[in-house]
């Protein structure tokens, strides 16, 4: 049977919502072979029906799960301007003007896979206006935020993995900035949170970062 494929090459050609889809499969690694893990690469990574899938080649099949595979062995770097559906999206310019209620979102979403959109609906929002290097993103919406789901994976990532590296530094930014009465209930909400090779190494080095930078928000 001849399929004609839509292999991603890059991080750029990954949604955040299919791989938020393969994240979901993470609790059943163990409980399915490698067989069943390359049919959902493949179904989920080319945007197939899993009735193609079971008719291709095995060999053909292997060949994709590699090139998914290396994919996901890139360097993430922070992107922090980029164009989707005709939009131009920024990166939050000034982490330090962070309102209360986006830390707050950005703080309760960052480790959760399924919400992960969430928290990049926070980082990232359409232009309003731009200079040379310098830009105004739009107030923040939390009500847009499946609009993030479709967003490339390479600029997800660079995010996470900036914020990351970041690590304890912004949570003292937070609270550097804020007033008094917000540094006071800021406090006690961090109090009371939680800590909390190829794709699948991918993805556990995903979870463990998230896991991290939750703990070094809070």
């Amino acid at each position: 049977m001849k399929v004609n494929l839509r292999i991603p090459t890059t991080l750029n050609d990954v949604t955040l919502k299919q791989y938020q889809e393969f994240a979901k499969l993470e609790s059943k690694l163990d409980q399915i072979n490698d067989a069943a893990i390359q049919l959902k690469i493949v179904e989920i990574f080319c945007n197939v029906p899993e009735i193609v899938v079971r008719n291709m080649k095995a060999t053909d099949i292997a060949e994709v799960c590699e090139i998914i595979n290396t994919m996901f062995d890139a360097q993430h770097q922070l992107i922090s301007r980029f164009k989707h559906n005709g939009v131009e999206y920024g990166f939050i310019p000034e982490l330090d003007d962070m309102s209360f209620g986006e830390y707050m979102d950005l703080d309760t979403f960052i480790g959760d896979n399924d919400n992960l959109h969430r928290a990049v609906n926070v980082l990232f929002r359409p232009i309003e206006y731009k200079r040379g290097h310098r830009y105004k993103i739009k107030d923040y919406n939390p009500d847009t935020s499946e609009e993030a789901k479709d967003f490339p994976l390479d600029v997800v990532l660079g995010a996470i993995v900036f914020f990351y590296n970041l690590g304890k530094d912004l949570s003292m930014v937070m609270l550097n900035s804020l007033d008094k009465k917000n540094e006071k209930a800021l406090a006690q909400h961090l109090l009371s949170q939680q800590s909390g090779d190829g794709l699948t190494h991918s993805l556990e080095s995903l979870k463990e970062i998230l896991q991290d930078l939750k703990i070094s928000l809070n």
